[in-house]
């Protein structure tokens, strides 16, 4: 949440919805006839572009023995086609000036391009060929899901924070597919075979399972042409039809304990929640109303649990809440926190508890929903300078199945959200028979285990 002063954040309300309508009326959406949606928005502040392509294909689509795929695949869109050798995409970008990347989520997996406006034929091209006519070589295969092991090794395996929260999904989902790690489960990931990736390959990246989001300065009707000439060339695919699993009521309160060698217990709580994709029309403001909620528990150094938990009662060294409206599939509301030296999981767990029992029972301030609610709307005025951010929310939203437009009413949503609403989610929702709670339960850790829990992270290129 963006820190500023109050009579700035109050400008930025008064000002916000009309960049926003603004910007909503540069955006134009095509479809090429192989199925391709294309979706461009003009922003011509500097002579660069984004260029991204999203497929409707991530996490959540993996059947059981193949968890990871999506993933690995990823990697290997890297590796050449009968155009470009291994590594050859990455290395036009940078030589053209530019900067690229790609990322795998549990509702998609995206690939993008940074570069000067003039120079997005570059990517259009590279993306096309890639689409269709990946190599998916043995040896480079071979070599990739080696990374990816020993990504997850580091990002998971040898992170206990990381390994509880793996594990609370795995249990909290009885049957949504979001119980699956992104990067995939190890025995998976080590049985999987170089034929899986090609099949997976040909099921799902095909022109009508993806978006081409273009934002930057550009022009529109150019950019849909220059893409009727790369990717409208390319042939659709039968696509599998998906079914859409229900979750079950969840009738009692589920704990699990996860130990690892670690310094410090953690805590994760979770409540089972609707978004925007799975609410009826009447209920459509609950996921605004939740979003509501997330922000007042924690909604920067004045929101509910630092004021409370940290800097009053020293309870926490930390302590937070989030939730995210915007998915392909139901989410849940979720809490985590590490307890303060002198202070165990229980007296975390209790104070959490509290502070949720206090929502529940009185609506909030409406004074303070208002401070929550414009600290979001500076945030999301901020957020508009950048452009890669632009394509991100309209790829994103298109591809969880939602209309990019719902970028643009997302504040006037917002600020509908009563104090009454607040607290009707905060009682149908955060009840203790829809609740999941992991503990991390720290076990003694050797010294070399010690040395690396005390070193950062480094991230794989290209990793989810």
């Amino acid at each position: 949440m963006t820190k500023t002063g109050s009579a700035f954040l109050g400008l930025l309300a008064t000002i916000s919805l009309l960049p926003l309508a603004v910007q909503a009326a540069q955006v134009q959406e095509f479809e090429l006839e192989n199925g391709m949606k294309v979706i461009v928005k003009e922003d011509h502040r500097a002579p660069i572009a984004v260029s991204q392509v999203w497929y409707k294909v991530g996490s959540s689509y993996e059947p059981e023995g193949q968890t990871g795929i999506s993933h690995v695949l990823e990697h290997l869109m890297f590796k050449g086609t009968e155009r470009y050798g291994p590594n050859e995409f990455s290395k036009i970008i940078s030589e053209n000036g530019g900067r690229e990347n790609a990322f795998t989520g549990r509702d998609y997996t995206a690939y993008f391009q940074t570069l000067s406006s003039d120079r997005l034929n570059i990517a259009f091209d590279l993306e096309a060929d890639r689409m269709r006519n990946l190599l998916l070589d043995e040896e480079e295969f071979q070599k990739e899901r080696d990374v990816v092991t020993e990504e997850r090794r580091l990002r998971t395996e040898d992170k206990p924070t990381s390994l509880t929260y793996e594990q609370f999904n795995a249990v909290a989902w009885r049957v949504l597919p979001y119980r699956r790690p992104i990067i995939g489960w190890m025995s998976d990931l080590e049985n999987l075979k170089i034929e899986d990736l090609r099949a997976w390959y040909q099921r799902w990246y095909a022109p009508n399972n993806a978006t081409l989001v273009v934002v930057g300065d550009v022009d529109a009707e150019k950019i849909h042409t220059m893409a009727q000439e790369t990717f409208g060339k390319l042939p659709p695919s039968d696509l599998p039809v998906m079914n859409t699993p229900v979750e079950p009521a969840h009738n009692g309160v589920t704990r699990l304990q996860v130990k690892a060698p670690a310094k410090q217990p953690y805590l994760i709580m979770g409540f089972k929640a609707p978004v925007v994709t799975s609410v009826s029309e009447e209920a459509a403001w609950e996921p605004y109303a939740l979003e509501a909620l997330a922000a007042i528990l924690d909604g920067g150094d004045s929101a509910r649990l630092s004021r409370s938990l940290i800097r009053g009662s020293s309870i926490a060294n930390s302590a937070g809440a989030s939730y995210d409206a915007y998915t392909r599939l139901p989410g849940m509301m979720l809490f985590d926190g590490v307890p303060a030296e002198g202070r165990s999981i229980k007296d975390l767990e209790k104070a959490l508890l509290s502070e949720i029992e206090k929502v529940k029972a009185e609506p909030v301030a409406a004074d303070e929903l208002k401070r929550v609610v414009t600290q979001t709307v500076a945030s999301k005025v901020y957020e508009k300078d950048s452009v890669f951010y632009q394509a991100m929310q309209i790829g994103m939203l298109e591809t969880v199945g939602l209309d990019w437009r719902l970028t643009d009413t997302y504040v006037e949503k917002l600020r509908a959200v009563t104090p009454e609403q607040v607290q009707e989610v905060a009682q149908r929702y955060l009840q203790p028979d829809n609740m999941t709670i992991a503990v991390l339960d720290p076990q003694p850790m050797d010294e070399k285990q010690a040395e690396s829990k005390s070193r950062p992270h480094v991230g794989v290129k290209h990793g989810s």
